[in-house]
Order: structure tokens, then sequence, then C-alpha cells
């Protein structure tokens, strides 16, 4: 799994005109699957995000946990996370998971995250053309990938 987490002021989903989710101060996280990804990824990467250290404390220093701060949280699929660019100019998917793989390994991403969290989590709509709207606080934007722990 990739993720792109972006700490922010707010941001939101809109789906054919229609916010379909909305949060404010938190983490917008972009997710793609691939088709290697297991349990095993979902439950690290989830525990990753809710323990990241990088909301400011009293002194202005990254030393909270969304957490700690008890923030929110908008998870939105994204499959071009596993573009594959190094021959040519067109980047190709092939490491993205299909739907029938990606479709419930978001879910249960979804579903862990909001256990770890222990609030709903925002979400947008698998496979649908999403508006995202975000203030990044920050900036602060981390990419984890699960076969890359650095």
């Amino acid at each position: 799994m990739r993720a792109v987490i972006q700490r922010v002021s707010r941001a939101s989903v809109t789906v054919d005109g229609k916010i379909v989710s909305e949060i404010t101060k938190g983490l917008l996280i972009l997710l793609g699957v691939e088709d290697a990804d297991d349990l095993q990824d979902i439950e690290w990467l989830s525990r990753k995000v809710v323990n990241l250290r990088i909301f400011n404390d009293a002194e202005g220093v990254m030393n909270r946990s969304l957490l700690q701060e008890q923030g929110n949280a908008l998870v939105v699929s994204q499959f071009t996370l596993h573009a594959a660019t190094k021959k040519g100019n067109r980047p190709s998917y092939i490491k993205a998971a299909k739907p029938d793989v990606a479709v419930p390994m978001y879910q249960n991403f979804v579903k862990q995250l909001e256990n770890d969290l222990g609030k709903k989590v925002g979400t947008g709509i698998f496979g649908a053309d999403m508006k995202v709207d975000l203030l990044n606080d920050g900036p602060v934007t981390i990419i984890i990938d699960t076969k890359n722990k650095e």
C-alpha cells in the first residue's frame, strides 16, 4: 500500500457537484492498493497514520499525533500512486490492484483506521471522478509505502 498523507486544516471530496465527505483539522490520506498487499499492510499503515507525530505541540514542534489531537481523517482511493514511470512517458498502472482486490482492501483500511482512531473516517467514492479540495497545513506531506518501510 502506498499512502500520501497531508496534514490539513480542512479537506473535502466532491462527486458530481455534491460534497460526499469533508473534514476539518486532520489528515487527508490518498491510498493506493497493489495486489501484494494484505491484512498486515492494513494494520501497519493504520497504526502508523494515527500515531505519526506531525501535529504541533504547544512549542510549535511536530510532536503530536492524529490520535492525540483527536483530529479527523479522510481517505481517498488513488490507484495512480502505483504509477510506474521508468519507461516512456505514459505511466503504467500494472502494479495497482484491480477493483475486485482494491475495493475490499480500501474498505478494510478505512475500518481499521476507524477502529484505531476511535471515530468515523470520511471517504471518497471508489472509482468515481472525484474532486478533492484541501488546505494543506504547513505544508506537511508524508509518503508511506508498506513495502518500503523507511
